[in-house]
Order: C-alpha cells, then sequence, then structure tokens
C-alpha cells in the first residue's frame, strides 16, 4: 500500500488553514497556524530522519502480504524479577520474530481502570510495565501500532485533576453540558450514565462521560486540546510508532441537538492528523476504530486520500461467528463480494478477536435480528457473557458478545472432540489470512487460550473473559507440548502465516473475487496486479465433508493440468475443460496456487 496521496501536491499550510478554519473559525486561524507551525518545526529539528520526502527518496514504505499485526498487552507474559516489556519482547523474540512483522501493544501507560485504556498520562510508559527503552527495543523486530486514546482520560489524569482544582489553563479541557440540557439523540455505546456530576472548586458541574464515569471525555472543540493532542501524535511517533490507532474516534466530537457521531467536525480532526503526519512523517499510518455498521465506518477512508488509509474490520467477527455456526457461508460471500476502497492508499485491518467483545452492530442489515439473536443464545450456551448499549429510548440492546473467540466457535461443554474444534477454529483464521487487507491476530488466537471466566468473578467486567495475563513459565511449557492445545493451535497458525507471507497474491490490495460454488464453501480468488499467480483459497464452514466442482476456464487461474495446496502440498488435476474437482473435509482449507510455471510448495 502506498502511502502518498494527492495532499500532498498542494501546500500543506493551505490544507492545514483550511480544516482549521472548519473546526473554529477564520478568526482563530492565523494564530493556530503559527502554533502548529512551532508545533511542527521543532518536531522537525528533532527528527530530521522522519520529514525527508520518502517518495522522493525512492523508499517503499507500503504495506505488503508479509505484514500482519499481533494485538496484545504490554503485560501479557510476565515472569518474577523482570517488567513485563522485557518479557514480551523475549518471548515475542523466540516464537514469532520474523514470521509476524507488526505488533499492536494496547496502550502501555500508567491508567486508571479499563485494562489502560483510562489513560493519566499520555508521555510516559507505565513503570509497572518498563521503559521507553523496552518499546524501543520491541520496535527493533516489530511495526509499532501505539494507541490515541483521545475521546477521553482519565478522571485521575492531571488535566482533570487540575481542571477540578480551577486551573484556568485546563477550565475549558472537557466536554460539560448544563442541567437540564436535552440528549436525548445521542448515540450511547454503553448503558452506564453519559453524563457525570463532579465537585470542582467553582462549583458543581456535569461532564461527558461516553464510557465510564472514570473516563472524561475531552474537549476537542477547544484548540488548545487539539494542539496538546497533536503533540501526542508527534511524540508517539518519535518513540517508534509506525501505525497510530485513533480509538473511539467516532465520538470525538459533541454537539448539543446532534447524535454526536461521525459528526463532519470529527472528520476534519482526522483530515488535520492525516496531513500533518503525512507532511512530517510519511511513513506513519493512521487506523481508525469505530464499531459501527460497515458504511459507517468506510467513512473514516474519507476520499480515498485524505483520512485513515486502514480501518478496523468490524463487521468480520459476527459475520464469521454466524457463517461458522450455520455452516453457510452465503452471508458472508455475499458480503465479501460487495467490499470495496476507494483507493489504492486504503486498506482494511481484517480481524476476528481482540481485547474487546465481538460486536454485534456492525452486522445490522446483514443478518437478520433472529439470526443475531441466536449467536447471543449461543455464546451464553458457551459460557460467555453478553454486553448491552442504551438506545435513545432508554431501552437496552446488545452491543457485544463476550467470549474468547474459540469458545465462541465452539461449545467447551460437549463431548465434540477437540481437534474438530481446533479445525473448526483454524478455517474461521485461514478466511481471515485470505482477504484482501491487512489482518490483525489477537495474542490469544494465536497462543491458542480460552475464555478466562476467573477474570470476570475477579472484575466484575464482562471483558475480563478474553483479557488473561500468561505466566511466562507455564505459556512456554504449554507451547512446546505438542499434545497441548496452545502447541496445536499456534503451530498451525503459525504455518498459515507463513505460507501467506510468500504470495504476492496476498498483498493487501491484491484483487479479491468471490466464486460462487456452494452455500457450504466460501472460495475467493486473490490475484495481484502484476498477475505473477493467481490463489484459489476455498474453504469448508460446515461439520460436513463437502465435495465441489470449480470451472476455472472462465478465471484468471492459469493451470499446467494440475494446481498444488500450499498448506498441505497436496496436487490436484485438472481437467482439459478446466475442471476441478474436490473433496473437502470438515472445516478443511485449501489454498491453491495457479500459475504457468511448475508447482513448488515452498518456491517464493
Amino acid at each position: 500500500m502506498d502511502n502518498r496521496h494527492s495532499q500532498r501536491a498542494a501546500d500543506p499550510e493551505d490544507v492545514f488553514a483550511r480544516h482549521l478554519t472548519f473546526l473554529y473559525g477564520p478568526e482563530r486561524v492565523p494564530t493556530l497556524l503559527r502554533r502548529l507551525r512551532l508545533i511542527l518545526d521543532q518536531y522537525q529539528q528533532r527528527n530530521p530522519q522522519f520529514s525527508r520526502d520518502k517518495a522522493q527518496s525512492g523508499t517503499d514504505d507500503g504495506l505488503t502480504e508479509r505484514d500482519v499485526i499481533l494485538i496484545t498487552y504490554g503485560d501479557q507474559v510476565t515472569e518474577p524479577g523482570k517488567p513485563p516489556l522485557q518479557t514480551l519482547a523475549e518471548v515475542l523474540e523466540a516464537h514469532v520474530k520474523g514470521i509476524i512483522s507488526g505488533l499492536h501493544i494496547l496502550p502501555f501507560f500508567p491508567y486508571s481502570s479499563d485494562d489502560g485504556f483510562s489513560i493519566m498520562d499520555y508521555t510516559t510508559v507505565n513503570p509497572k510495565l518498563g521503559t521507553w527503552a523496552d518499546i524501543k527495543r520491541l520496535g527493533k523486530n516489530f511495526g509499532l501500532m501505539f494507541d490515541a486514546v483521545i475521546n477521553h482520560t482519565s478522571a485521575q489524569s492531571r488535566w482533570f485533576q487540575e481542571y477540578l482544582s480551577g486551573n484556568p489553563r485546563y477550565a475549558d479541557y472537557f466536554s460539560t453540558v448544563d442541567e437540564g440540557i436535552d440528549l436525548s439523540q445521542v448515540v450511547r455505546p454503553r448503558t452506564a450514565p453519559l453524563l457525570t456530576p463532579v465537585a470542582t472548586v467553582h462549583g458543581d458541574r456535569l461532564v461527558w462521560t461516553t464510557f465510564s464515569a472514570d473516563q472524561i471525555d475531552l474537549n476537542s472543540q477547544n484548540p488548545e486540546v487539539l494542539l496538546e493532542i497533536i503533540e501526542i501524535l508527534l511524540l508517539y511517533v518519535e518513540k517508534g510508532a509506525r501505525y497510530i490507532r485513533l480509538d473511539a474516534i467516532p465520538y470525538l466530537w459533541k454537539k448539543i441537538g446532534t447524535p454526536s457521531i461521525h459528526l463532519q467536525e470529527t472528520h476534519q480532526v482526522v483530515k488535520l492528523f492525516r496531513c500533518i503526519l503525512d507532511a512530517v512523517a510519511p511513513h506513519v499510518i493512521l487506523i481508525t476504530e469505530a464499531n459501527v455498521p460497515h458504511q459507517e465506518n468506510i467513512s473514516y477512508f474519507g476520499d480515498g486520500s485524505d483520512e485513515a488509509q486502514m480501518v478496523y474490520q468490524f463487521t468480520l467477527p459476527p459475520l464469521m461467528l454466524h457463517t461458522l455456526h450455520s455452516g453457510d457461508a452465503s452471508h458472508l460471500s455475499e458480503w465479501v463480494s460487495k467490499l470495496s476502497l476507494p483507493a489504492d492508499g486504503t486498506t482494511f485491518f481484517n480481524f476476528l478477536a481482540s481485547h474487546d467483545g465481538i460486536g454485534v452492530r456492525p452486522v445490522e442489515g446483514i443478518l437478520s435480528p433472529a439470526q443475531v439473536q441466536a449467536m447471543v443464545e449461543r455464546t451464553l450456551a458457551h459460557g460467555g457473557r453478553v454486553s448491552h448499549k442504551t438506545e435513545a429510548d432508554g431501552s437496552q440492546t446488545v452491543y457485544e458478545l463476550n467470549i474468547s473467540y474459540f469458545d465462541a466457535l465452539s461449545n467447551p461443554y460437549n463431548a465434540e472432540s477437540l481437534d474438530l474444534q481446533i479445525q473448526r477454529f483454524l478455517v474461521s483464521q485461514a478466511i481471515l489470512l485470505s482477504l484482501a487487507g491487512v489482518p490483525g491476530i489477537y495474542v490469544h488466537s494465536l497462543f491458542g487460550s480460552r475464555s478466562y471466566h476467573a477474570g470476570v468473578e475477579q472484575t466484575g467486567q464482562y471483558r475480563s473473559i478474553n483479557r488473561e495475563k500468561c505466566r511466562r513459565g507455564p505459556l512456554e511449557q504449554e507451547l512446546a507440548d505438542p499434545t497441548s492445545l496452545r502447541h496445536k493451535r499456534s503451530y498451525r497458525y503459525l504455518h498459515l502465516i507463513r505460507i501467506r507471507a510468500g504470495r504476492r497474491a496476498f498483498h493487501p490490495n491484491a484483487a479479491q473475487q468471490v466464486i460462487a460454488v456452494h452455500p457450504r464453501l466460501f472460495v475467493v480468488l486473490r490475484t495481484p496486479p502484476d498477475e505473477s499467480e493467481s490463489l484459489l483459497c476455498v474453504h469448508n464452514s460446515s461439520p460436513r465433508e463437502q465435495p465441489c466442482r470449480i470451472d476455472l476456464a472462465p478465471l484468471p487461474f492459469p493451470h499446467p493440468g494440475h494446481t498444488q495446496d500450499l498448506l498441505t502440498g497436496t496436487l490436484y488435476v485438472v481437467d482439459a475443460p478446466g475442471n476441478l474437482t474436490l473433496r473437502l473435509a470438515p472445516y478443511q482449507a485449501l489454498w491453491l496456487i495457479g500459475q504457468s510455471s511448475p508447482y513448488e510448495i515452498d518456491g517464493r
């Protein structure tokens, strides 16, 4: 993926001025431009290596088929007497170095709640985890993703404490609302109260708290806040961020009398961030996190050149769950067939599991209410929990499913074969890896974890079910034990990733064509721009053996009478008219190579 775009052709200051004018009005722009220019000049003086134009220098910082990003906490793996970030580095260097290219370290700053997303200080590493030197070490082997949690900050942060004590600098740093104001139109992602009363030296105030009483929403309508955020983003670049994830970005800008989600002002802020980074750090990729229906989600691509280069693909996790629950890939096939990108410089961040639950809003209009309810009932039957959100009328609806993805797919309480459960899980991951975009893999999916029920009992938070922290000794013992669930899942998962990394057809922007073969099968053809090869990825979504015949004649799939499965090395005959006859085992995945030269499974 090329990070260059049309905005760069214009004078960056003209673009800055346009966005700032939209946000704050023309009268403030001259002063804001001077201050922004000073921030950027100081940054460039400190970091001349980032300010050169990489397009002109001939370097290519684009994404490739080798890019796979692991999502993990900084203290995901611990051992006595060692900072967790150092332990994490050693474990990842031993097990995934050279296979996984990127690392999303979930917020590693001092925090007060929400496992890191209630940040007290944006500029320092949590001393319980380690230091910036430990982050730098991780950055030597992995492209790092940092979270920019800029919708809100901790109630215990210095900023908010200064606000409470009456420091005039922070008087307008947070979103406040007068008593009695009608907020019924505001879109809510949680059931907790939208407003939280706080006592300040100037009297009681109602502060906006989209997510919890400990997460106080920042007031981006104050340009001082925005300038401070820009400095924080640039600090993250200095500290090694290759990707900057804009957490909960849809809720950034508030406006009374509106839903206060996806406002044009929010999009203008994202455009401003993009223009700044393209001007002084063109190697950095913006990624937006918006757990909303698909069309709303992809709005953060902008026109393909002026907002995020990547957006989270939130529709995929619940849609994949439905597919493997029902054994019917029809909805998945139809949805993928309609996916499109606004430009070559954009792509999807595809994932199935994360530190959060499995959101169900993104399948609104794709699955029926009955199908969503079936997922809810299966989640509860499999030992999971269900979180809700509050609607404008005060009613509550399902927001997300809280369970490990492995247990979401397979009931841990029935007598089904563990090998079949593993195969069901692996076919979901094979589909993930086959799709156009960059795969994001949660650490518990890679390391073979199940639901962590003790965590929910300890914290009272449903999301803790998928946030277990591991001790290094037992973890590595299980990973080394061929009979363990962790070994069986991680070994085979890493094999999939290795195969994927060696094929240009899996480039994030390689062409993607869904082939209708049978409702139980998800079949996608991937072809790179140079058409050097084609990959026909065939996945059985059902627990039944599935025969099929695929007519290759009309497809760009060259074959000298045979095709080979990259995953196993098995050869399949293609008859003279171009018919390929297959018989897939339950939940089997086949990645079939099409090229004119002889097939070599290890060929690159």
